[in-house]
């Protein structure tokens, strides 16, 4: 009887990519479902990547983007109110 070369060979793993992305707490999406996510084209994610103005992850040579990074992005490019501009300049020090 043989054991196998690498120890954790014998750990099942899933049977696509999918179930990985579907189990994780933070899934990595497609540029399409990362522009369906913020509501744009596919052509302005993929500006954002080249431009590198958002981080993203490369497997393979696919493009996969976290959605804790467009929510990131979400925030970061959120204006705020006059009201909430001109609260930050009446406090007093």
């Amino acid at each position: 009887m043989r054991r196998p070369a690498i120890p954790h060979a014998s750990i099942q793993t899933p049977k696509s990519a999918k179930e990985v992305i579907t189990h994780t707490p933070d899934p990595l999406l497609s540029p399409a479902e990362a522009a369906e996510y913020l509501g744009t084209g596919v052509r302005f994610i993929r500006r954002l990547v080249q431009e590198r103005r958002i981080r993203y992850v490369k497997v393979g040579r696919h493009v996969r983007i976290r959605t804790s990074v467009l929510d990131a992005y979400i925030d970061d490019h959120t204006v705020p109110t006059l009201r909430e501009a001109r609260s930050a300049y009446r406090k007093a020090a």
